[in-house]
């Protein structure tokens, strides 16, 4: 298959195993149901993982929130930098229902770079060879789990912003993905009498992300079978607590929270194919995984205020360290 998923949502690292033509996700598969969930869950863990922390970055450039009906408009970049030690995985830290060999006890994940090793793996039904699947890491700015937002804020009543992200569905026929967020931002320093005529500003916030993709393998597959799809399911969150120096022309920023979700990858239908020694195999919804990772975080960025017109960055320190930046069109 030729390596046409560019999802405008950010699950290019993902796709990537199931568009590697003759090796990558037809091999893997011929390893056998348990041994195929074992390669792939370690091959695709940084995108699953550093997904659930991109959709979490970005959803505030100031702790100040808006009067009421009053709004900003958002349209930002998140990127969840891969750690390196997540670049790699070495084949004898996993556990194989099958005895295998390797030309190498190191392979890239989908993050990573360099040369895939070569594994065999002796199955009761006959051996398989094949070469592990690249990775995207020279793909992917500065190695980040990209995932851009459009994002709305609207003030309420009590100091209280109301936040919501939305990306429609957008795809081709065979792969079309959407997401959803939302969020609240309550303003804690009107609660400090005369502090509140400082250019401090000090909010609590919470948020969560949503975001399906629906990718339809056996329309561009060369595996023979039925009703073969791959479902990527990722759901975020994060709480924090969030502090601004808030200038004429510059404000400065920061937060200090949790952030955790859950990513799952289900690979559904059957899959036909031949052993090595041509002995006729298959397996049926070869691949479910699921992650749950979560982090401490930590964040601190700067806003470029020109009248309603806003640009921001920020750099957030947490297992995947996030890098947000955009621009707002904002009106208090």
């Amino acid at each position: 298959m030729k390596k046409t998923l560019l999802f405008c949502i950010s699950i290019l690292a993902s796709a990537n195993l199931f568009a590697q033509e003759d090796d990558g996700f037809e091999a893997i598969v011929k390893a056998g149901t348990a041994d195929a969930t074992t390669l792939m869950g370690a091959y695709i863990a940084p995108a699953m993982e550093g997904l659930v922390y991109s959709m979490s970055g970005g959803w505030y450039h100031t702790a100040k929130t808006h009067k009421s009906l009053g709004f900003d408009i958002t349209i930002g970049f998140n990127g969840a930098i891969v750690p390196s030690e997540k670049e790699l995985f070495a084949f004898s830290e996993l556990t194989f229902q099958n005895d295998y060999t390797a030309t190498s006890d190191i392979t890239p994940t989908v993050a990573g770079s360099g040369t895939p090793a070569e594994v065999t793996f002796d199955t009761s039904e006959g051996d398989v060879t094949f070469t592990m699947p690249e990775g995207v890491k020279d793909d992917l700015p500065i190695n980040a789990v990209p995932a851009p937002a459009i994002q709305a804020s609207i003030g309420v009543i009590k100091g209280t912003d109301v936040m919501v992200r939305f990306v429609p569905e957008v795809g081709s026929d065979n792969v079309k993905g959407k997401l959803f967020g939302a969020g609240l931002k309550h303003d804690l320093m009107q609660y400090f009498g005369p502090l509140e005529k400082l250019p401090l500003n000090i909010a609590v916030m919470g948020a969560f992300t949503n975001m399906n993709v629906d990718y339809d393998i056996q329309a561009e597959s060369d595996i023979d079978g039925r009703n073969q799809a791959a479902e990527f399911k990722l759901n975020s969150y994060t709480v924090q607590g969030v502090a601004s120096l808030d200038f004429k022309f510059l404000t400065f920023y920061g937060g200090l929270g949790y952030t955790g979700g859950k990513s799952e990858i289900n690979v559904l239908g059957t899959y036909e194919f031949e052993y090595d020694n041509g002995t006729p195999g298959e397996v049926t919804d070869p691949i479910m995984l699921s992650y749950n990772p979560s982090s401490v975080r930590a964040s601190l960025g700067a806003r470029l205020n020109l009248a309603f017109f806003k640009i921001f960055a920020d750099y957030t320190v947490q297992e995947y360290s996030n890098l947000s930046a955009g621009i707002a069109f904002s009106f208090r």
